[in-house]
């Protein structure tokens, strides 16, 4: 476990939600947030595993958790929950859009019932939640922060997770258009393109077999040679949250070890050479290219 480079009182103040909070990368980091200072609000749809997430974030920390079922598809129940928060807690200072659903399966198969529940949870959810907090900043005349949990597929697509790809961009177009539109009442938009970072359940999802070079966690296939962690998500999560770089608003951050420069269509396989593999390669190019000297002299 890395080292903080912040001072654990750099969210202090703050009121943060986070959606999809009881489990994965956002249960994560929501620890990471509480033991920075933040009063941190969890939702999610099963309230024992909030519980859970809860009393582990919140264990002998400076910040505090607070947490609500709440099924982010249903604006209803997003609005009535936003108004418990501002009402009980007083008004949040940002939102993490985390909420995600995701399985592996040919574009084909999927039914209507399985491409909803993975886009409307993404796409949404994280409009809902977006709106719900927005407009109420905008009433009260507040800044905000909202950051959302992307992929790098918001630029190159990604086959057999069509719905999560088609998801995360339709966030990617929102986090773009809503910086522009919500730039003047002082509320910042950015998102987070994280690469593998193991977590239960989804880091499974991620390789549906038990051929380990199936999938979407190879480290083979990682410029850097390994995964991320929780520790960098959260402290590119803080930075963003705080007040650092309040002029940085309308970016989607890759943060991925290199993964999507080096991904299909361009060389990543060779970063699997070896010095004596380069070696040799260079010896080919260059026997190669006097060949082809000599054959021009003739």
């Amino acid at each position: 476990m890395s080292q903080s480079p912040f001072r654990t009182d750099v969210l202090a103040g703050q009121r943060i939600l986070v959606t999809g909070g009881g489990t994965g990368l956002g249960r994560g980091v929501a620890r990471h947030l509480v033991q920075h200072g933040a009063q941190v609000h969890l939702w999610g749809r099963r309230l024992q595993v909030l519980e859970e997430a809860a009393a582990e974030a919140g264990d002998g920390y400076p910040g505090s958790v607070h947490v609500d079922t709440v099924d982010v598809r249903q604006a209803d129940m997003v609005d009535a929950a936003m108004g418990r928060i501002w009402d009980g807690h007083g008004p949040l200072t940002g939102v993490l859009n985390n909420a995600a659903a995701n399985f592996i399966a040919p574009t084909e198969s999927i039914s209507p019932r399985g491409f909803d529940a993975v886009s409307g949870t993404v796409m949404h959810g994280s409009f809902n939640t977006t709106q719900a907090a927005g407009r109420r900043w905008i009433e009260r005349g507040d800044p905000g922060v909202v950051l959302s949990t992307l992929t790098t597929w918001v630029w190159t697509g990604s086959a057999y997770v069509v719905p999560s790809a088609m998801g995360k961009a339709a966030v990617h177009a929102m986090t773009m258009s809503l910086a522009v539109e919500w730039a003047k009442y002082g509320i910042r938009l950015n998102a987070i393109a994280p690469g593998p970072i193991p977590t239960d359940y989804a880091w499974e999802m991620l390789n549906p077999t038990e051929n380990s070079s199936v999938g979407a966690t190879q480290t083979d296939q990682i410029p850097m040679g390994r995964v991320g962690t929780i520790e960098e998500l959260a402290n590119l999560t803080i930075f963003l949250f705080s007040d650092a770089c309040a002029y940085l608003t309308g970016q989607t951050i890759a943060m991925d070890g290199g993964q999507m420069l080096a991904g299909p269509g361009t060389f990543a396989g060779l970063t699997s050479m070896t010095a004596a593999d380069w070696t040799e390669a260079r010896e080919r190019s260059q026997a190669a290219t006097a060949a082809a000297k000599a054959q021009r002299s003739v």
